[in-house]
C-alpha cells in the first residue's frame, strides 16, 4: 500500500472553492489522495474544479464532515498547522521533522489546516496532539492556504523517498499500537468527569486545567495500552 495513502489532508470551514481546488492540485502532484473538508463555504464548486489543474479525482472523493472530530475519526496521530505561537500549546515543529514524524507513525494521520484568515481555533488546535509552523518571512509571513499545503506535502515525498529524520529528533511515534484520537479524546473526557467527581475540578470555573493536562499527556505520546491503563486508573477511582 502507498504509504501516503493513510495521510489525511484535513481543510477546515474553506472560504474559497478556489483553494479548496489548488489544495487537490498540490496534494496530487506529491501522492497525496486523501482530502477531507470541514464545513467549506461553497463546495463542490466550478472554480475549485479549475484550480485543481486536472486533479478534479481528489475532488470527487473529498469527505464532506460536519466536525473536526468526524474527521479525525481512526487517526493516530493529528497535526495542526499553525501560523503564530499558541499560548499553553506544545512548541510547533518544522515541515522536515514533521513529515518525518509522520512518515515513522505507521498509522493514520491527519495534517489540519485552518480557515484563510483566523487559521485553526483554539477548540480546533486542541483536538492536534502535535504542532507543525512554516518558518515564513517574519516581515511577511502571508502564506496562501495551498501553498502550505504544497510545502508539507513535498516534505510527506522527501521523507517517503528516504530524507532522514534529524538526530537531535528522535520520533516518539515509531513504536507499536499508538493510541488512536478516538481513544485518547475518551480518556480525556474520562479524565475531565472524573476530576469534577473527586471536586478537583469544578466546571464553572474550569480555568486551564484541562488544556494543561493536554499539553502534559501529548508530551508521552500514549499508547493504545498506557491508555487502558489510566482509563483503567480513573474507573477504580470513580469507585472508590
Amino acid at each position: 500500500m502507498n504509504q501516503l495513502n493513510r495521510i489525511r489532508i484535513v481543510l477546515c470551514q474553506t472560504s474559497h472553492p478556489g483553494n479548496i481546488g489548488s489544495t487537490a492540485r498540490a496534494m496530487k502532484t506529491m501522492g497525496l489522495s486523501e482530502l477531507y473538508l470541514i464545513r467549506p463555504r461553497k463546495f463542490p464548486d466550478v472554480d475549485a474544479n479549475a484550480m485543481s489543474a486536472g486533479a478534479t479525482d481528489i475532488l470527487e472523493a473529498a469527505h464532506l464532515c460536519d466536525t473536526l472530530e468526524q474527521a479525525l475519526t481512526g487517526c493516530s496521530l493529528v497535526i495542526g498547522m499553525t501560523a503564530r505561537r499558541r499560548e499553553l500549546s506544545h512548541q510547533a515543529a518544522s515541515p522536515r521533522t514533521t513529515a518525518a514524524l509522520i512518515m515513522a507513525s505507521e498509522q493514520d494521520v491527519a495534517l489540519v489546516f485552518g480557515n484563510e484568515t483566523s487559521g485553526l481555533s483554539n477548540a480546533e488546535l486542541i483536538l492536534c496532539q502535535h504542532l507543525a509552523h512554516i518558518p515564513a518571512n517574519p516581515d511577511y509571513s502571508s502564506l496562501n492556504l495551498a501553498s502550505a499545503v504544497q510545502i508539507m506535502a513535498y516534505e510527506l515525498r522527501m521523507a517517503l523517498l528516504g530524507e532522514p529524520l534529524p538526530a537531535d529528533n528522535p520520533n516518539p511515534y515509531k513504536r507499536i499500537k499508538p493510541a488512536t484520537h478516538d481513544e485518547i479524546e475518551g480518556f480525556y473526557g474520562h479524565l475531565e468527569q472524573t476530576l469534577i467527581e473527586l471536586e478537583f475540578l469544578n466546571p464553572e470555573q474550569p480555568k486551564r486545567l484541562m488544556s494543561r493536562l493536554r499539553r502534559l499527556y501529548t508530551r508521552a505520546a500514549l499508547q493504545q495500552e498506557e491508555v487502558n491503563i489510566l482509563r483503567g486508573i480513573l474507573k477504580a477511582t470513580q469507585e472508590k
